[in-house]
């Protein structure tokens, strides 16, 4: 009888007693090596690498409020104080998006004036203010949209205002 199993068969199965006692033993091994052909992998050669970390896309933000002090304005004998708007600017070296489509709803009387959507920079992101009908502070205002204005490598961002 073969001996069934030596140093160059340590990876085949080794029979039951009961299978060896039976004569089995050559055809087994026989196929044993047509399958421990089919039955074995490659070696695996993947190495894992943990992924790049993600690229830095931090937009530098600097924010400059500017007021101008009170007028006072005397009419006849009235005197009123008169305050300027205040003014915001903010300046990134991210470029906007560009503007989004939207659709303009039915003007809710002839007075009303479309203000556009436009993009803004909130919480170190861009976020898009949506369009919408506006009573203007007096008949004679025209609105001045924001607008964003590239400067070298920066955009500068300009509130919109009734003038």
């Amino acid at each position: 009888m073969l001996p069934l199993m030596n140093k160059n068969m340590s990876h085949l199965p080794v029979l039951p007693p009961a299978a060896q006692s039976a004569g089995w033993s050559v055809p087994f091994l026989a196929l044993g090596f047509v399958f421990a052909g089919c039955a074995s992998e490659p070696d695996s050669h993947v190495v894992s690498a943990p992924p790049p970390p993600p690229p830095n896309t931090r937009a530098v933000t600097t924010t400059t409020t500017t007021t101008s002090a009170p007028a006072t304005v005397v009419v006849g004998n009235t005197a009123y104080v008169a305050s300027a708007p205040v003014v915001s600017t903010t300046v990134i070296t991210q470029a906007p998006p560009a503007m989004q489509e939207e659709v303009v709803l039915a003007q809710p009387s002839s007075q009303h004036v479309w203000l556009a959507g436009y993009w803004t920079w909130r919480n170190d992101r861009y976020e898009w203010m949506a369009g919408h009908w506006e009573m203007p502070p007096s008949s004679g205002s025209a609105w001045v949209a924001p607008r964003w204005e590239r400067n070298g490598s920066n955009y500068r961002f300009y509130e919109g205002y009734w003038n």
